[in-house]
């Protein structure tokens, strides 16, 4: 049963943070706008326009990649049996690794990749201690 559980822990850390994340994204644009002619969904399109994105537009990228990251690593705390911050971080992991590929797409302003790299475990970190992960403690 556990096993059953750590998967279900991760799979739905993954999916609510690619939820938050997606809904970010599509309101920052329609609050910040877009390049004419993208279509966010559209991974050719956003390739494409990604030249014309402002910096408003990376602050916003920026704040639902750390969001995202943030409720995944939650929910997979919440939900993980046992060690929970391990399984914060494989989300923190896996939302990490996903920034550096889209990064490698559209090869946004260096700044911008920095702080997204950068700060992709520290929001896993925080999600799993809101999640109810415990912090170790040395004797």
């Amino acid at each position: 049963m556990k096993i059953i559980k750590s998967t279900l822990a991760v799979i739905a850390g993954i999916v609510t943070g690619s939820i938050i994340n997606a809904s970010l994204i599509f309101l920052c644009n329609i609050i910040f706008g877009s390049p004419q002619g993208m279509i966010p969904w559209d991974e050719k399109s956003v390739i494409a326009h990604a030249d014309k994105l402002t910096t408003a537009n990376f602050a916003s990228i920026l704040f639902a990649h750390q969001a995202g990251t943030m409720a995944g690593a939650f929910i997979a705390a919440k939900i993980a049996p046992f060690r929970k911050m391990i399984f914060a971080l494989v989300v923190g992991v896996w939302f990490l690794a996903c920034g550096i590929y889209a990064a490698s797409l559209i090869a946004p302003p260096v700044g911008f990749t920095v702080a997204d790299i950068l700060l992709y475990i520290p929001f896993a970190i925080i999600g799993g201690k809101l999640g109810g992960a415990q912090q170790q403690t040395r004797n």
